[in-house]
């Protein structure tokens, strides 16, 4: 596996760009968001026509059985559209889960949606409200759920529902190696959308006009939306590196399992922040008019807030990678399930808190990011 995109998988991408670009996705996302999904479901179909949900199903229930990597491309296109639905949980966690192969042919026409929750990490399912499959997994079993309470989202197309268990129906499944994946196709998604909110930055810029030149011309425009190229690049590499060393650790010895979640991790948190920052910037760019209900932006401006606090917020993949680099047990949060108990105070990595919680500095100087503030005599701390 390479850590770029192989001719076939470019060729896929580009099919899948168009389909949803004719699929007209910003009116089935709001038709979603109204309660309507009679449109989502016909999309999610086009989908499954197209291979999506089965991507990580066995050919013997009627998957494609892909790559790690071909998930990570696809995740990465649905994010760039804004696609309404459980994707992660769907496409990547819960064919993962089902290892026994029960409901995966029926993942895999797209005859169902499926959506997890893995409390602490994933406390509600997303969708739950209309996903036909509702999986509660702890560290070992994984159960099926109904939905006894649903709350709105931060992003209107997207609700959360609360699961009560169920019926056990998998015992000693991947849960680990199924959150892991749904993270990592969380963390495509974000980049994706990051992309497409830069991409709609760039063409206003290009066409809006101030004191008769477009606001483009301007440094201070340009350095911003430079700085968001960057971050979207740098974190791309990292998304890739995860799904190698996701495929290389399947099944492999602890030290690969657990060099894996921590790339996942690192993946996550850059793909996330830099997707935030494309989102901050792509407002102030569009200014007043960004903020409209009937302006295309908003739908990424929430989805990329949505999917930064889901599977895993940056401070808790954080505390994750400085418990694989330091060595220091945390409470399980190496594992990726539960923990939440800050590092001993003698560590050289140790995420500032207040009242139990990770903060950042105020003013971020000095910061080596979210949570992280270095010092000349200490190193980090």
């Amino acid at each position: 596996m390479r850590l770029t995109p192989s001719d076939e998988q470019r060729r896929f991408a580009e099919v899948l760009d168009t389909l949803l670009t004719r699929a007209d996705v910003p009116a089935v996302a709001a038709a979603w968001a109204d309660g309507d999904t009679a449109p989502g479901r016909d999309l999610w179909s086009s989908l499954s026509d197209a291979g999506v949900t089965g991507l990580l199903v066995p050919e013997r229930f009627g998957g494609l059985e892909a790559g790690i990597d071909d998930l990570v491309i696809v995740c990465e296109v649905l994010g760039r559209h804004a696609v309404p639905g459980p994707v992660a949980e769907s496409v990547a966690a819960a064919p993962t889960l089902l290892a026994s192969g029960r409901w995966l042919p029926e993942l895999a026409d797209g005859r169902i949606l499926a959506s997890v929750a893995a409390p602490p990490l994933l406390p509600f399912a997303a969708d739950g409200d209309v996903a036909d499959l509702l999986l509660l997994t702890d560290h070992h079993a994984v159960r099926v759920g109904s939905a006894v309470k649903i709350h709105r989202s931060l992003d209107a197309a997207r609700r959360l529902a609360e699961i009560a268990p169920g019926e056990e129906v998998e015992s000693g499944a991947p849960v680990q190696r199924a959150l892991d994946l749904g993270t990592l196709a969380c963390a495509a998604q974000l980049l994706g959308a990051g992309n497409a909110l830069l991409a709609m930055a760039v063409g206003y810029a290009r066409t809006r006009t101030q004191f008769g030149r477009p606001i483009g011309a301007f440094q201070a425009v340009r350095h911003q939306l430079a700085d968001v190229a960057v971050a979207l690049t740098f974190a791309r590499p990292l998304l890739y590196a995860a799904a190698v060393a996701l495929t290389s650790a399947g099944g492999g010895t602890p030290s690969r399992l657990t060099s894996a979640a921590r790339d996942v991790s690192a993946a996550k948190v850059a793909c996330g922040e830099a997707a935030l920052l494309a989102a901050r910037t792509a407002l102030q760019v569009h200014g007043a008019i960004g903020y409209t209900r009937e302006h295309g932006l908003g739908r990424y401006l929430t989805r990329v807030r949505a999917l930064h606090l889901s599977w895993g917020t940056a401070d808790w993949h954080r505390r994750r990678l400085l418990t694989e680099l330091t060595g220091a047990e945390l409470g399980g949060i190496g594992n990726g399930v539960g923990g939440d108990q800050p590092p001993p105070p003698g560590s050289r990595l140790a995420v500032r808190r207040r009242d139990g919680v990770a903060v950042s500095p105020r003013d971020g100087q000095g910061s080596a990011g979210p949570g992280v503030e270095r010092t000349e005599e200490e190193g980090f701390e």
